[in-house]
């Protein structure tokens, strides 16, 4: 079974901007988002690790994140933290979504 090191490398990019905006700003919601987000994108990646079919976790979360932060980004017009989780939201639902369309092949760990 191949480990989902890029949907690892997602939920602890959003975790950690949930403690980048709490320590910067001191904003409490920051904190609880990123780390909400974070933890439910962190057991999706353990999830679809485990069994590649087992993906809507992790694409549910990630398309409700983009949704968010993409209206938070259109509304504020600022690139950091909202602009930056957008593309990153979007990239994995796109790179889901090819994985499972077939486009993209992953290797059996050996």
């Amino acid at each position: 079974m191949p480990i989902d090191y890029l949907g690892f490398a997602y939920a602890a990019t959003v975790a950690a901007g949930g403690i980048v905006g709490y320590a910067r700003a001191g904003s409490i919601p920051s904190l609880g988002a990123g780390l909400l987000f974070g933890s439910i994108l962190c057991y999706g990646a353990y999830q679809t690790s485990q069994n590649p079919n087992n993906y809507l976790l992790l694409l549910g979360t990630s398309a409700v994140l983009g949704g968010l932060m993409g209206y938070r980004f259109y509304n504020s017009r600022k690139f950091m933290p909202a602009g930056l989780v957008t593309i990153l939201s979007v990239g994995m639902v796109l790179r889901i979504a090819a994985k499972n369309a077939g486009l993209l092949q992953t290797k059996p760990v050996e």
